[in-house]
């Protein structure tokens, strides 16, 4: 397991953008796979980006063309810029880490069950 901590949420007008930032403790990081989930209040937290230990991202449909997950392997790092933000991307965001290296598919990825590490979250508002 690592510890994680998100950080760069807050409010922004629909239009806007936003980067999270996820700093991982711990000298796993560059093997793990990185992903980053939400959760709106009365709803299921559900699978926004992740990023393997490879590279390879993998969106959720929503979020595509719109969100870029990114990793920094120097600097413990995993980043969601998230713009073009719409109101219904109002949400706590979570940052997890699943352990690695190995193959991993979508499926699984989007699946909070694979994941052995989880931030705190951070707050998005997205006004209308």
């Amino acid at each position: 397991q690592v510890q994680l901590e998100e950080s760069g949420g807050g409010l922004v007008q629909a239009g806007g953008s936003l980067r999270l930032s996820c700093a991982a403790s711990g000298r796993t990081f560059s093997s793990r796979s990185m992903g980053w989930f939400r959760q709106a209040p009365g709803k299921e937290r559900e699978f926004v980006a992740a990023i393997i230990w490879t590279g390879s991202t993998y969106y959720a449909d929503f979020v595509k063309g719109r969100f870029t997950i990114s990793r920094d392997n120097v600097k413990n790092t995993v980043y969601l810029q998230m713009n073009s933000l719409k109101p219904e991307d109002t949400a706590v965001y979570y940052c997890a880490s699943a352990w690695g290296p190995r193959p991993l598919t979508q499926t699984s990825l989007s699946a909070v069950t694979e994941y052995d590490s989880w931030g705190q979250g951070t707050q998005v508002t997205v006004s209308s």
